[in-house]
């Protein structure tokens, strides 16, 4: 049963291995997106993550309908200063955290509670301070 005229409860964040494996209909990450939609949560991902996911091998049509039932945040000029004041934070830089930066800044931006599914659980946890649920995939 919905909510009437409810507004999103909260948000879960994919970043590129959970689109990856949204994409893939895993089995893991589709529980998720299914308990997030009972929920009435928004589920996003950074537009910074579709870099990782699309390759050459991708199912395209299958990233297609994922991202139809999903919302791609843009990184947007405050996104990346955010991402950018994230990194400087905690003393980290350079590419190696730049996407997920990206993936904490629009995480930290979305309307809470926030959850992150991730494949890199230890940069998200320190990216987000605590301010978001990070939860390991």
């Amino acid at each position: 049963m919905t909510r009437p005229g409810a507004a999103p409860g909260g948000t879960l964040v994919l970043d590129g291995e959970g689109l990856a494996r949204a994409v893939l209909r895993d089995r893991e990450v589709t529980t998720w997106l299914a308990l997030a939609r009972a929920d009435d949560l928004r589920v996003v991902a950074s537009a910074a993550t579709l870099v990782e996911v699309m390759h050459p091998r991708i199912n395209r049509a299958a990233l297609e309908w994922t991202l139809s039932r999903l919302v791609v945040e843009p990184v947007t000029d405050a996104i990346a200063r955010r991402a950018a004041a994230l990194l400087a934070e905690n003393g980290l830089h350079g590419h190696e955290y730049a996407i997920d930066a990206m993936v904490a800044a629009t995480a930290l931006a979305a309307p809470g509670p926030v959850s992150v599914l991730t494949s890199d659980p230890e940069d998200l946890i320190v990216l987000c301070g605590g301010r978001a649920t990070v939860i390991a995939i």
